[in-house]
């Protein structure tokens, strides 16, 4: 065996009993540049630990070869040995013709270790060493998307566009759609989206594109785009919830509903489906429905306030207050101090006449709903019914603060003062 190709048929084959004791035949022989090449070709296969291997008994042959050390780099960084890929590109000086490769090489590792400036750096070293360099612009046009600096990038990728549609394996189009959206420029973005989708139709691009025309308002192409999307790709489940929403945007509920529902066929763990099924079976008069997508939701999260407070709101709208009561006070919710669920529990403990919690639960609701003229009408009535004048005063001074034209609390204070006098 001592062919790249009797090599890359051993992988093919998946005989790797094989294949290391090729690696280990080679490594005994001084075919350095065969041995190389196969190490090049483990990579492409995805199997590093070997190709680091080689690369290893590579440097203990030629200690000072930069570019070895650079590849050895690479490979423990994939294999999360970031401390020693780090040493052995450091080891590179400026003086040798691999110091560009290797500053790049060190671009990746900070940027793997999440120190987005200090890899910026060291592309912007690469750049001055080698300005016109199309690689290193898009390194550092690469980097400034991911570290959130969007219309750097832009201007990066638009200057390579220039010259290329595609750099290192990269669609600058698709990069400048990507980049434009997430700076929230979807207008800008559109364009860029509908060129690429001209040349060949991806998922992540449609979505993209859909989620640009629902950000513009341009909700019926937003649409058209995702069920096209929904049909190339049934699984795409982020497309149902944004076709949804597109819909709902237009009055459409009963056709927002219809794609929750299609979601939820897909993925019944979604729980924001479920609430967003929820919500639409609510403002279409669907009660029970909705209540059963609301209750899957917090099956799925006990702790998931939207889904809680939308499930509470519905319960009090209707008066189930043993259904409110039991879902406040024997769940999650118990633990979670949110006035407007201490609202909800203070009417249904007085519509059942368990004041005594019913006082309780207006208490701690005060302060966070405070600005609410309904609740603080209705904690006024109780702490009059109650007997607790003084306290209804103070409420409801606050309520007539915030909603002037509340006549029958206005005279109610000003009869109050009349009998002071």
């Amino acid at each position: 065996m001592n062919t790249l190709q009797d090599m890359e048929q051993l992988l093919l084959d998946g005989d790797l009993n094989a294949l290391n004791d090729g690696i280990e035949k080679l490594q005994a022989t001084t075919e350095y540049d065969l041995l190389y090449d196969v190490a090049n070709l483990l990579i492409e296969y995805g199997f590093i630990g070997q190709a680091d291997g080689i690369f290893s008994h590579l440097l203990l042959v030629f200690p000072d070869e930069a570019q070895l050390k650079i590849d050895r780099a690479a490979a423990l960084l994939e294999l999360g040995e970031e401390d020693e890929a780090l040493l052995l590109l450091t080891e590179i000086g400026p003086d040798e013709e691999e110091y560009v490769q290797a500053l790049l090489a060190q671009a990746d590792y900070y940027q793997m270790v999440g120190l987005a400036e200090t890899a910026l750096a060291k592309v912007r070293e690469a750049s001055e060493l080698a300005p016109h360099e199309p690689v290193i612009q898009l390194a550092q046009a690469e980097l400034l998307l991911d570290s959130g600096r969007y219309s750097e990038a832009v201007r990066l990728y638009k200057k390579l566009l220039e010259t290329a549609e595609e750099l290192a394996g990269v669609k600058l189009t698709s990069r400048l759609a990507e980049a434009y959206s997430a700076g929230a420029a979807y207008e800008e973005a559109i364009p860029y989206y509908e060129e690429l989708l001209n040349q060949e139709t991806n998922p992540e691009e449609l979505f993209g594109l859909g989620l640009a025309y629902y950000q513009t308002e341009r909700y019926a192409d937003a649409i058209s785009r995702l069920k096209r999307l929904i049909e190339m790709d049934p699984d795409y489940f982020s497309a149902y919830m944004l076709a949804g929403q597109s819909h709902a945007q237009l009055n459409e509920d009963d056709k927002a509903l219809e794609f929750y529902k299609m979601g939820i066929e897909r993925d019944t763990f979604d729980k924001e489906l479920q609430l967003a099924a929820g919500k639409s079976a609510l403002k279409l008069q669907l009660p029970e429905e909705a209540e059963r997508y609301l209750k899957e939701a917090l099956v799925l999260d006990p702790e998931y306030i939207d889904a809680l407070v939308t499930l509470a709101s519905l319960y009090n709208q209707r008066e189930e207050d043993e259904l409110l009561i039991e879902l406040l006070t024997y769940s999650e919710a118990d633990q979670l101090e949110i006035p407007l669920l201490h609202a909800f529990l203070a009417y249904a403990y007085e519509r059942t006449e368990v004041y005594k919690e019913a006082y309780e639960m207006y208490r701690k609701a005060y302060d966070g709903m405070n600005e609410d003229a309904g609740f603080l009408d209705s904690y006024a009535k109780f702490l009059l019914e109650e007997g607790k004048h003084a306290e209804a005063q103070r409420v409801i001074r606050q309520l007539v603060k915030i909603a002037p034209d509340a006549e029958e609390w206005t005279a109610y204070l000003e009869a109050q003062s009349e009998e002071e006098v």
